[in-house]
């Protein structure tokens, strides 16, 4: 049912798990939704509709055509959808094949795991499950950073969900679970025991899930505050003290060098990471609380930079060339559309086949970043290697 949610959610397991105050001080915020998360959720309802015609229920192609073309009305719908959702479902269909007979397939299933969590459930993307192998596929839509479904939270309590729902009548022993992110490129896959699971939940999640159903325990910071955009972080005393410690770490001690080692700006960088974080989520907070009226001792809002715009654009150029000034001295020559327009105006196969050859992809600026980044490290030998080839052609 839409709208439902529950307090220790899959989604937001790694933050109660570790801070387990978070789930009830977040109660406090509201709920912000975003463009992403309506697109998001229209993709998932596309590869649902997708899902169920090819695995799970009878359906005509004009009823599904029908379904499709209502989906396809809404206002954040693109073209592009059908692609990714097509990559999402296609992976489905190899991991069905995998299985020696034809699996139980279910999309968007509501799992519960209150054994181990008070009031726990979630929704999940996709659920596979035959012979003795239980699959949990998430879908994700976004273009943000890739997720690992190594260790992951989220991945684990859907499958809890499933293997207490399904136990009854497979002997399950193996349990896979896989994070598909099309826009990304990327597929990310893990395995366990169904007993290493068990005995997860029993070590893991039920004495944590305890403290965090009644708000208790100590609030713990780390990067969960921030991947899982935790709401109170703004306010939170703990980020706030560990984030000023970090920053004030680094003072100028009597008879030490006065500049950083390497080594030692290394440290300041991660330090610092945290503390910009912490303090870009005050400052919004602080700002949003002014707009409604609060004061914060201090501090007040201010009219930023503006940018003049015209009213008539069409009127103030029609006025310049009444004054005399030449048309070609107004206008640009024409534009042709972004590259990205292109692609979705011809469909990625065919753009590839009759704009591939005059595309170049350059290499993305240098930045820093964590030693435990997926993204291989910055070449520049290669790049000033690639620059001398192509001044020799």
């Amino acid at each position: 049912m839409p709208g439902e949610h529950a307090l220790l959610s899959p989604s937001s397991a790694e933050k109660w798990l570790h801070c387990t105050p978070s789930a009830r001080l977040e109660e406090n915020y509201s709920e912000e939704s975003s463009v992403y998360a309506a697109e998001g959720t229209l993709a998932h309802e596309i590869a649902e509709l997708k899902i169920r015609k090819k695995f799970i229920e009878p359906m005509s192609q004009k009823a599904f055509t029908t379904r499709m073309n209502k989906l396809k009305k809404h206002e954040l719908y693109q073209e592009e959808m059908q692609e990714y959702t097509d990559t999402y479902v296609d992976y489905l269909t190899e991991c069905a094949m995998q299985y020696k007979s034809k699996p139980d397939v279910a999309a968007e299933i509501r799992l519960d795991y209150g054994d181990w969590a008070p009031e726990g459930f979630g929704r999940c993307d996709c659920v596979m499950v035959g012979e003795n192998t239980l699959h949990i596929i998430d879908f994700k839509y976004g273009k943000g950073v890739p997720v690992s479904a190594e260790n992951n939270e989220q991945m684990r309590l859907y499958a809890l969900g499933a293997l207490q729902l399904h136990s009854m009548i497979y002997d399950i022993k193996t349990i896979r679970m896989s994070i598909v992110q099309p826009r990304l490129d990327s597929i990310t896959e893990a395995e366990m025991s169904a007993s290493d699971l068990l005995k997860w939940a029993d070590d893991v999640v039920r004495p944590a899930a305890a403290l965090a159903f009644m708000g208790e325990g100590d609030c713990r910071p780390g990067s969960w505050c921030k991947s899982k955009f935790c709401k109170a972080r703004a306010q939170c005393r703990a980020y706030a003290e560990s984030s000023l410690t970090a920053a004030e770490a680094f003072g100028t001690p009597p008879k030490q060098p006065s500049l950083l080692t390497n080594e030692e700006l290394g440290q300041v960088l991660e330090r610092a990471a945290p503390f910009l974080d912490w303090f870009k989520a005050a400052e919004d907070f602080a700002l949003a609380e002014m707009l409604k009226g609060e004061q914060i001792p201090g501090w007040k809002v201010v009219e930023g930079r503006s940018i003049r715009v015209f009213t008539d654009a069409d009127a103030a150029f029609a006025a310049l060339q009444s004054a005399g000034f030449d048309e070609s001295l107004l206008f640009k020559p024409r534009e042709h559309i972004t590259l990205s327009a292109a692609e979705k105006l011809a469909g990625k196969a065919q753009f590839q086949t009759l704009c591939g050859s005059f595309i170049d992809k350059p290499r993305g600026k240098p930045t820093l970043a964590p030693e435990d980044d997926k993204r291989p490290p910055f070449d520049s030998a290669a790049i000033d290697f690639a620059g001398l080839t192509k001044q020799k052609d």
